[in-house]
């Protein structure tokens, strides 16, 4: 199953935000060296009550437009 993820970075708080068919997800890390992409897989993971390595960024790793796959 794969969805859109749209990230805000260097936000106040933390958030994830269903959003249509995707998410809008709010991260407190910066865009820098994959901190908010590790982030944004944890967040997903408490979100949707599944293993962190069960949730993979297929497209976009450098966007802040993504395509997430769950396996």
């Amino acid at each position: 199953m794969a969805f859109t993820v749209r990230v805000v970075p260097k936000a106040s708080r933390n958030l994830v935000k269903e959003e249509g068919k995707g998410f809008k997800v709010y991260l407190t890390k910066p865009a820098q060296e994959g901190l908010a992409n590790s982030q944004l897989i944890s967040l997903l993971a408490e979100h949707l009550k599944i293993k962190k390595y069960q949730i993979k960024i297929i497209k976009g790793d450098k966007s802040r437009n993504k395509l997430v796959e769950i396996t």
